[in-house]
């Protein structure tokens, strides 16, 4: 055990946890051995980041009454087992017929108090409005969340509540909070971490006492959160900052003064670093958490199914990627060896099934009905198809989970085969623009120290291969342009007009942003992957498919 703290100091565990969503029991779990651990460091007070108990977030699962119930009873169970350090976590309250999004104090062998969100995001991916109902504000002179700890005043708030400069943060340290303890499911994307310590820094800084922000940490389908749960002192200094994208615990000392004892400052990496730590921790949570050991891989030979099969040995271990090259007539000799050189790199498991024999034989039998016509998309097509259909007999057959390998770029315009190259379980990299994959595939190599990706991937011409000497620029923008447009267009929901108007090519943009809005029952039909923007396809981008307006022309 280590040192009791200090007379007139309160000693708080931040517990960065990867709760499973559903998993009541295994949550509670992670929690307990915080807790005891918590306990051994002769801790006032452990923080669980927010619905802990559920994980975060629930979704259309707390609109089961046997679920929400089982929710109170794991979190009664814990209770019972607490002593005189207090731990607050996040679960659902079921109160008077309406849902809350709480934390409970348990401490001292019961729930002691309950604090009930009061700001409830409804953007970008959040929609918690749906669900919940936001807990009462309270009087400026008895606001909610305030409550003794350790001898201390603390207030306590949950994620969005603290982002608001007149929100409970304000009321609590205004009456007399000496410290504020906020519990989060806060997700990544680019940029976030910055946006968020700055705001910590401003929130502390404003209210004159020291901030606690605990994060979960995790992938949970779509989303990933990189934990990276911070403390500010009353002067809005960082004092303790906790690793990024994986499970972390630590101890800090916070006075009455609003001083707090100097912990360990992890390093953040910069953005490529962290979109990366992004796509495997989404990758391996996405694959383990549903059961899953092992992964399989259409090598093609070029830096999509590259990245992809790198972050897969990252997330998984090499004795857990299989990678498959299916070449047909009109695969290069050079796709080979570069998916051959790559899985040596990596030390993955490399087989090649050729898909002729059974291309040859869709032929045959489509030759009837095709008679007279040129070959075009659909014979393309096809060939993407039967590779479609190898991997999922493969995954069948060994129980393997299929990754996909198309990227943002492909995704906007629709430059993919459905129910080809798009089949599959899982998307790594249906948030990265084509430009950025290449960045971050340098980026593999640099951290490295070698080649893992094969410079001749990296400096050749993008191809899907599906006819004699196809490239990518011949049915699409050069990807620098494109995807300078779809980032407008797509994340920025900049108008036609205006972005032709910022210099880009009239006829260019309107192409790009037809094939845009055309795509979308494509899109809709593709695996779930890693959000690493602030807005990806999917939760972020809602559009409807059965949709008659289309943006005006330049």
């Amino acid at each position: 055990m280590e040192d009791p703290p200090a007379p007139g100091h309160l000693r708080v565990a931040l517990a960065q946890l990867n709760p499973t969503v559903g998993d009541l029991d295994g949550n509670i779990a992670l929690v307990a051995a915080a807790y005891a651990r918590a306990v051994a460091a002769g801790c006032h007070v452990l923080l669980a980041p927010e619905l802990a108990v559920t994980g975060y977030p629930p979704e259309d699962l707390v609109h089961k009454p046997r679920f929400v119930a089982r929710n109170r009873e794991v979190l009664e169970r814990f209770a019972t087992t607490t002593r005189s350090c207090a731990a607050v976590v996040g679960f659902v309250l079921e109160e008077d017929g309406a849902l809350h999004n709480a934390a409970a104090v348990c401490v001292d062998g019961r729930i002691a108090s309950i604090y009930r969100k009061q700001h409830l995001p409804n953007y970008a991916v959040f929609d918690e409005e749906r669900y919940f109902t936001p807990g009462p504000v309270g009087t400026s002179g008895e606001p909610s969340g305030l409550l003794e700890i350790g001898g201390m005043t603390v207030g306590i708030s949950i994620c969005e509540d603290i982002w608001h400069d007149d929100g409970p943060v304000a009321r609590q340290a205004a009456a007399a909070a000496r410290v504020v303890l906020n519990i989060n499911g806060s997700p990544f994307h680019d940029g976030k971490h910055a946006e968020r310590e700055e705001m910590l820094v401003r929130r502390a800084r404003g209210a004159g006492v020291p901030v606690v922000y605990v994060n979960q940490v995790g992938g949970q389908d779509e989303l990933v959160f990189d934990g990276t749960s911070t403390v500010v002192d009353a002067s809005g200094e960082v004092r303790c900052r906790l690793a990024s994208f994986e499970p972390d615990f630590e101890v800090v000392d916070i006075a009455t003064d609003g001083t707090v004892s100097t912990s360990r400052i992890e390093e953040q990496g910069d953005d490529d670093d962290r979109a990366l730590a992004a796509l495997v921790t989404g990758t391996r949570d996405y694959v383990r958490k549903n059961g899953f050991t092992d992964v399989v891989i259409g090598l093609s030979g070029g830096i999509d199914s590259s990245i992809v099969a790198a972050v897969a040995v990252q997330a998984l271990g090499a004795d857990r990627v299989h990678g498959v090259a299916m070449p047909s007539r009109y695969s290069s000799e050079g796709s080979l060896v570069d998916a051959a050189a790559l899985a040596a790199n990596l030390g993955i498991d490399h087989r090649v099934v050729p898909i002729e024999p059974a291309f040859s034989a869709f032929l045959d039998m489509l030759e009837p009905s095709f008679a007279g016509r040129e070959h075009d998309l659909a014979e393309e097509n096809l060939q993407s198809r039967v590779r479609g259909t190898t991997l999922m007999a493969m995954s069948n057959k060994f129980g393997w989970l299929v990754l996909t390998t198309g990227n943002k770029s492909e995704l906007a315009v629709g430059y993919f085969t459905i129910y080809g190259d798009s089949a599959g379980a899982f998307s790594v990299i249906k948030d990265v623009y084509k430009t950025r994959v290449f960045e971050l595939c340098r980026r593999i190599n640099e951290r490295a120290g070698r080649e893992i990706v094969p410079e001749s991937v990296i400096a050749k011409p993008p191809s899907a291969e599906l006819r004699p000497d196809q490239r990518d620029d011949q049915s699409l923008p050069p990807y620098e342009v494109l995807d300078a447009v779809l980032r407008a267009y797509v994340d920025e929901d900049v108008s036609v007009a205006d972005i032709v108007a910022a210099g880009h090519d009239a006829a260019v943009v309107e192409r790009v942003a037809r094939l845009v809005d055309s795509a979308e029952h494509k899109r809709r039909q593709t695996a779930p992957g890693v959000r690493i923007s602030e807005k990806a396809f999917g939760k972020d981008r809602r559009m409807p498919i059965t949709n008659g307006y289309r943006e005006p022309r330049a």
